[in-house]
């Protein structure tokens, strides 16, 4: 196959706001021997690209593509003798064509390379636009329900901005735990939506004392588990609505990092803090793909419903006006980009 000289990408050059969001000309990636190299077909649009975009994230080098996550075609195998003679890839049986899911980092581009490690073939029970909405939100929800806090039949679970791509993922496998999902959200309609997913009760936190709600809701007792990806403008509620010996998972930094929390700020009530990241859950191959198809296989069968704010086209505009939604609040599930028909 041909492939072009140059290709067309969606970055930063550098910090600042979100007209720094660039439509790129790069040279046409040339992946290591132990890598994928893929045709996108959709990427997905995530918080975290504006922690990169204003420095909340450092970025190690210019240009800096956007895109954790991707879906698409394999348009090159890796040719290191090493990767396709180690047992686990072999086990892939990946093929040039193949439709394919991507965590991985750069993936807002025509090409992208990917370790072999961090793609899984795409049922056909799943559409390339589904795909990419799953490794970000549905892998993090996954692993943080499982290991951050394990959800248990009984719980009751909080989760911060319930109406967000990520918030919709965690409460609908909350529910498929045996939990009891309060949410918050800005509107009647994000609410409606919420509890269409399967949350059982949900605070508008703009009119209502969230705190006050959630301990009348659970007979005074507080949460066993709140998922908080507000960062430092919900950490406060956090600590009022937690029961003795309940979790705080930290999830994302929407309105700034949380503050230093002394050690003692736990011990009234016993509480676990954590705040992990998706990647340290699914480091090994073996981790990886037990999430990954876990993943597949609750979307395959209905129990993960896939809701779309918007899929937009493979422009600077589209993409900074998207980012400029998420971080508003203005969104409601999942964003992704069109990258293929990109002009």
């Amino acid at each position: 196959m041909a492939f072009p000289s140059t290709i067309k990408a969606i970055g930063l050059t550098q910090t600042g706001d979100f007209d720094v969001i660039k439509k790129i000309d790069l040279p046409f990636p040339k992946p290591n021997g132990d890598q994928l190299l893929i045709r996108v077909e959709y990427s997905g649009i995530n918080f975290i690209d504006n922690y990169f975009r204003t420095g909340i994230y450092p970025v190690a080098e210019w240009p800096y593509i956007l895109g954790q996550e991707s879906s698409g075609t394999i348009a090159a195998l890796p040719t290191d003798p090493a990767a396709l003679n180690d047992p686990d890839y072999k086990k892939m049986n990946f093929s040039v064509g193949q439709k394919v899911i991507i965590k991985e980092k750069a993936q807002m581009a025509e090409y992208a390379v990917c370790r072999w490690q961090r793609a899984i073939p795409l049922p056909e029970t799943i559409s390339l636009q589904d795909a990419a909405a799953i490794p970000a939100q549905l892998y993090t929800a996954l692993t943080f329900a499982e290991e951050a806090y394990n959800i248990k039949q009984g719980d009751f679970v909080f989760i911060h901005t319930v109406a967000g791509g990520f918030g919709l993922n965690l409460t609908q496998i909350a529910k498929l735990r045996g939990a009891t999902v309060i949410g918050s959200t800005s509107t009647q309609e994000k609410a409606a939506i919420a509890k269409e997913y399967g949350a059982d009760h949900v605070i508008l936190y703009k009119d209502e004392d969230v705190v006050k709600r959630v301990l009348e809701i659970t007979d005074g007792q507080g949460v066993h588990a709140s998922f908080d990806g507000v960062g430092k403008d919900g950490a406060e509620v956090d600590f009022q609505i937690i029961r003795r010996k309940g979790t705080i998972v930290f999830v994302g930094n929407a309105s700034g990092p949380v503050a230093p929390i002394a050690p003692l700020r736990l011990a009234p009530k016993n509480i676990i803090i954590c705040r992990p990241v998706v990647d340290n859950y699914m480091t090994t191959h073996a981790e990886y793909l037990y999430y990954a198809q876990k993943a597949n296989e609750l979307v395959s069968q209905g129990h993960v419903k896939i809701r779309f704010h918007a899929v937009v086209p493979f422009t600077a505009e589209a993409v900074q006006q998207a980012e400029r939604e998420l971080v508003a609040g203005k969104t409601v599930g999942k964003i992704v980009v069109k990258v293929a028909d990109g002009q």
